[in-house]
């Protein structure tokens, strides 16, 4: 998919279209998401056994990377990473268990890992990342769903 760049005012009659307008079920074990292909797509997690996503290299291109479970995981992990040692996740995601509890991320956190329990992962938690600066993804939305004491979902494991 190429880039288009304007120089002047842009004006549609019908609205913009952002990513590729097609939402994506994800059954494999691994994905690797791209701008071109992913950004502004809702990206539905569905497999028991979990997927392991790795993001692009935040550059500050304002991508936006939405991720639904829609099948709980039951054995392994759904996991969200960074595609590199130095790129982070900032910002916070409510896990809701026996009781909902807020969690936050720290400098080196890079990666997000719902369990199907205590870390979210039960069909319908959601996450929504936005490539905000060279590095730097922000959580801009998500709330997980868990089950039992949940405890933090983040680390720092890339």
């Amino acid at each position: 998919m190429s880039s288009t760049t304007f120089s002047g005012p842009v004006t549609s009659t019908a609205g913009f279209i952002t990513g590729t307008g097609v939402n994506s079920t994800v059954t494999a074990a691994t994905l690797t998401v791209t701008a071109d292909t992913y950004n502004g797509q809702t990206i539905g997690l569905s497999r028991a056994a979990g997927i392991t996503v790795t993001l692009p290299a935040a550059t500050g291109t304002n991508a936006v990377y939405k991720f639904l479970v829609e099948t709980t995981v039951t054995s392994n992990n759904n996991i969200i990473q960074v595609a590199n040692a130095t790129d982070v996740i900032s910002g916070s995601l409510n896990v809701a268990g026996t009781t909902g509890t807020v969690f936050g991320t720290l400098p080196a956190s890079d990666t997000i890992t719902m369990n199907g329990s205590t870390k979210g992962g039960v069909a319908g938690s959601y996450v929504e990342l936005t490539d905000v600066d060279a590095g730097i993804f922000v959580i801009t939305a998500g709330g997980l769903i868990g089950s039992g004491t949940v405890v933090t979902p983040f680390s720092a494991a890339v």
